[in-house]
Protein backbone atom coordinates (compact mmCIF):
# COMPACT_ATOMS: atom_id res chain seq x y z
CA UNK A 1 0.00 0.00 0.00
CA UNK A 2 1.33 3.42 -1.02
CA UNK A 3 0.10 6.76 0.33
CA UNK A 4 1.00 10.24 -0.95
CA UNK A 5 0.29 13.42 1.00
CA UNK A 6 -0.03 17.06 -0.01
CA UNK A 7 -1.63 20.21 1.33
CA UNK A 8 -3.19 23.42 0.03
CA UNK A 9 -3.36 26.70 1.89
CA UNK A 10 -1.12 27.78 4.74
CA UNK A 11 -0.93 27.69 8.53
CA UNK A 12 -1.24 31.47 8.97
CA UNK A 13 -4.09 33.24 10.75
CA UNK A 14 -3.42 36.80 9.54
CA UNK A 15 -6.32 36.88 7.11
CA UNK A 16 -6.08 40.63 6.47
CA UNK A 17 -2.49 40.07 5.28
CA UNK A 18 -3.27 37.25 2.89
CA UNK A 19 -3.43 34.06 4.94
CA UNK A 20 -5.66 31.45 3.32
CA UNK A 21 -9.08 30.77 4.84
CA UNK A 22 -8.68 27.02 4.38
CA UNK A 23 -5.95 24.52 5.12
CA UNK A 24 -6.50 21.27 3.23
CA UNK A 25 -4.53 18.07 3.77
CA UNK A 26 -5.08 15.40 1.12
CA UNK A 27 -4.15 11.73 1.20
CA UNK A 28 -3.98 9.70 -2.03
CA UNK A 29 -3.92 5.93 -1.49
CA UNK A 30 -3.01 3.05 -3.80
CA UNK A 31 -3.74 -0.41 -2.42
CA UNK A 32 -1.65 -2.10 -5.12
CA UNK A 33 1.88 -1.06 -6.03
CA UNK A 34 1.37 -2.28 -9.61
CA UNK A 35 -1.54 0.14 -10.04
CA UNK A 36 0.60 2.96 -8.64
CA UNK A 37 3.37 2.08 -11.10
CA UNK A 38 0.94 2.11 -14.04
CA UNK A 39 -0.43 5.49 -12.98
CA UNK A 40 3.14 6.78 -12.68
CA UNK A 41 3.88 5.64 -16.24
CA UNK A 42 0.65 7.24 -17.50
CA UNK A 43 1.76 10.59 -16.07
CA UNK A 44 5.10 10.24 -17.89
CA UNK A 45 3.23 9.54 -21.13
CA UNK A 46 0.96 12.55 -20.56
CA UNK A 47 3.98 14.86 -20.59
CA UNK A 48 4.82 13.59 -24.06
CA UNK A 49 1.23 14.02 -25.23
CA UNK A 50 1.18 17.61 -23.96
CA UNK A 51 4.60 18.44 -25.43
CA UNK A 52 6.14 19.03 -22.01
CA UNK A 53 9.70 18.24 -21.03
CA UNK A 54 10.46 15.14 -18.97
CA UNK A 55 11.41 17.43 -16.08
CA UNK A 56 8.14 19.39 -16.08
CA UNK A 57 6.32 19.20 -12.76
CA UNK A 58 2.53 19.11 -12.63
CA UNK A 59 1.39 21.65 -10.06
CA UNK A 60 -2.27 22.65 -9.86
CA UNK A 61 -1.70 26.33 -9.08
CA UNK A 62 0.87 26.72 -11.85
CA UNK A 63 -0.86 24.73 -14.58
CA UNK A 64 -3.40 26.02 -17.09
CA UNK A 65 -7.03 24.81 -16.99
CA UNK A 66 -6.28 22.71 -20.09
CA UNK A 67 -3.39 20.88 -18.39
CA UNK A 68 -5.34 20.44 -15.15
CA UNK A 69 -8.20 18.76 -17.00
CA UNK A 70 -5.88 16.62 -19.11
CA UNK A 71 -4.01 15.42 -16.03
CA UNK A 72 -7.09 14.56 -13.99
CA UNK A 73 -8.77 12.84 -16.93
CA UNK A 74 -5.61 10.79 -17.52
CA UNK A 75 -5.36 9.53 -13.93
CA UNK A 76 -9.07 9.13 -13.16
CA UNK A 77 -9.33 5.54 -14.53
CA UNK A 78 -6.67 4.25 -12.13
CA UNK A 79 -7.63 2.55 -8.88
CA UNK A 80 -6.66 5.03 -6.20
CA UNK A 81 -8.68 6.61 -3.42
CA UNK A 82 -8.42 9.99 -1.79
CA UNK A 83 -9.33 11.53 1.53
CA UNK A 84 -9.09 15.15 2.62
CA UNK A 85 -9.47 17.16 5.77
CA UNK A 86 -10.53 20.77 5.15
CA UNK A 87 -9.99 23.15 8.07
CA UNK A 88 -11.81 26.49 8.01
CA UNK A 89 -9.26 28.55 9.93
CA UNK A 90 -11.65 31.45 10.43
CA UNK A 91 -13.77 29.15 12.61
CA UNK A 92 -10.89 27.24 14.22
CA UNK A 93 -9.72 27.97 17.76
CA UNK A 94 -5.97 28.42 17.31
CA UNK A 95 -5.60 28.95 21.07
CA UNK A 96 -5.75 25.16 21.40
CA UNK A 97 -2.39 24.87 19.63
CA UNK A 98 0.80 26.69 20.46
CA UNK A 99 2.50 27.10 17.08
CA UNK A 100 2.01 26.93 13.33
CA UNK A 101 4.06 23.74 13.36
CA UNK A 102 1.76 22.09 15.87
CA UNK A 103 -1.26 23.28 13.85
CA UNK A 104 0.09 21.66 10.68
CA UNK A 105 0.87 18.45 12.56
CA UNK A 106 -2.66 18.51 14.02
CA UNK A 107 -4.20 18.97 10.54
CA UNK A 108 -2.22 16.05 9.12
CA UNK A 109 -3.13 13.93 12.13
CA UNK A 110 -6.83 14.60 11.52
CA UNK A 111 -6.47 13.61 7.87
CA UNK A 112 -4.79 10.33 8.78
CA UNK A 113 -7.36 9.59 11.46
CA UNK A 114 -9.98 10.05 8.73
CA UNK A 115 -8.22 7.46 6.55
CA UNK A 116 -7.01 5.19 9.37
CA UNK A 117 -9.42 2.32 8.78
CA UNK A 118 -8.16 2.03 5.19
CA UNK A 119 -4.46 1.97 6.08
CA UNK A 120 -2.61 -1.33 6.32
CA UNK A 121 1.20 -1.47 6.33
CA UNK A 122 1.18 1.74 4.30
CA UNK A 123 4.34 3.33 2.96
CA UNK A 124 3.63 7.05 3.29
CA UNK A 125 5.43 9.58 1.07
CA UNK A 126 5.49 13.26 2.04
CA UNK A 127 6.78 16.11 -0.12
CA UNK A 128 10.07 17.43 1.26
CA UNK A 129 9.57 20.95 -0.07
CA UNK A 130 8.87 23.53 2.60
CA UNK A 131 11.55 22.38 5.01
CA UNK A 132 12.75 18.87 5.67
CA UNK A 133 13.19 19.49 9.40
CA UNK A 134 9.54 20.54 9.55
CA UNK A 135 8.46 17.41 7.68
CA UNK A 136 10.63 15.16 9.86
CA UNK A 137 8.81 16.52 12.89
CA UNK A 138 5.54 15.65 11.15
CA UNK A 139 6.94 12.22 10.34
CA UNK A 140 7.53 11.49 14.03
CA UNK A 141 4.18 12.95 15.08
CA UNK A 142 2.19 10.80 12.64
CA UNK A 143 3.91 7.62 13.74
CA UNK A 144 3.00 8.31 17.36
CA UNK A 145 -0.59 9.25 16.56
CA UNK A 146 -1.52 6.49 14.13
CA UNK A 147 0.61 3.53 15.19
CA UNK A 148 -0.78 1.13 17.78
CA UNK A 149 2.22 -0.72 19.28
CA UNK A 150 0.02 -3.61 20.49
CA UNK A 151 -1.64 -4.27 17.13
CA UNK A 152 -0.50 -7.19 14.98
CA UNK A 153 -0.74 -5.16 11.77
CA UNK A 154 0.52 -1.61 11.46
CA UNK A 155 -1.47 1.16 9.84
CA UNK A 156 1.79 2.79 8.74
CA UNK A 157 4.87 0.75 7.85
CA UNK A 158 7.16 3.69 7.16
CA UNK A 159 7.14 7.37 6.24
CA UNK A 160 9.44 8.75 3.53
CA UNK A 161 10.28 12.30 2.55
CA UNK A 162 10.83 12.93 -1.17
CA UNK A 163 10.79 15.93 -3.49
CA UNK A 164 7.64 16.21 -5.59
CA UNK A 165 9.59 17.19 -8.70
CA UNK A 166 11.05 13.66 -8.67
CA UNK A 167 7.82 11.82 -7.85
CA UNK A 168 4.83 11.73 -10.21
CA UNK A 169 2.50 10.43 -7.51
CA UNK A 170 3.29 13.31 -5.16
CA UNK A 171 2.33 15.49 -8.12
CA UNK A 172 -0.91 13.49 -8.32
CA UNK A 173 -1.56 14.33 -4.66
CA UNK A 174 -0.92 18.01 -5.45
CA UNK A 175 -3.38 17.97 -8.34
CA UNK A 176 -6.07 16.21 -6.31
CA UNK A 177 -5.56 18.60 -3.41
CA UNK A 178 -5.72 21.56 -5.79
CA UNK A 179 -8.98 20.28 -7.27
CA UNK A 180 -10.50 19.99 -3.80
CA UNK A 181 -9.28 23.45 -2.84
CA UNK A 182 -10.72 24.97 -6.03
CA UNK A 183 -14.09 23.32 -5.31
CA UNK A 184 -14.42 25.50 -2.18
CA UNK A 185 -13.70 28.71 -4.09
CA UNK A 186 -16.11 31.10 -5.79
CA UNK A 187 -14.42 30.86 -9.18
CA UNK A 188 -16.50 29.88 -12.23
CA UNK A 189 -14.69 26.55 -12.60
CA UNK A 190 -14.92 25.72 -8.88
CA UNK A 191 -16.65 22.31 -9.22
CA UNK A 192 -15.14 21.23 -12.53
CA UNK A 193 -11.89 19.55 -11.54
CA UNK A 194 -13.18 17.67 -8.52
CA UNK A 195 -16.00 16.23 -10.65
CA UNK A 196 -13.45 14.53 -12.91
CA UNK A 197 -12.02 12.49 -10.03
CA UNK A 198 -15.24 12.19 -7.99
CA UNK A 199 -15.37 8.36 -8.34
CA UNK A 200 -12.04 8.21 -6.45
CA UNK A 201 -13.29 10.23 -3.48
CA UNK A 202 -13.83 8.42 -0.18
CA UNK A 203 -14.12 11.31 2.25
CA UNK A 204 -13.71 15.08 2.35
CA UNK A 205 -14.25 16.20 5.93
CA UNK A 206 -14.85 19.83 6.89
CA UNK A 207 -13.61 21.05 10.29
CA UNK A 208 -15.28 22.51 12.26
CA UNK A 209 -18.34 20.64 11.08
Amino acid sequence: MLVFVDEAGDVGFKFSKGSSRLLIVTIVLFEEQEEAKNCDLRIDLLRQELGLSKMSEFHFNQNSPKIRRAFLQAVAPFKFSYFATVIDKEKFNMAELATAKSFYRHACGLAFENAKSYLNEAIVVIDGKGGRAFKRDLQQGLKKRITNPTAKARHIKMIKIQDSEENNLLQLADMVCGAINRSFSEKPDAPDYRKIIAPREISVEMIPK
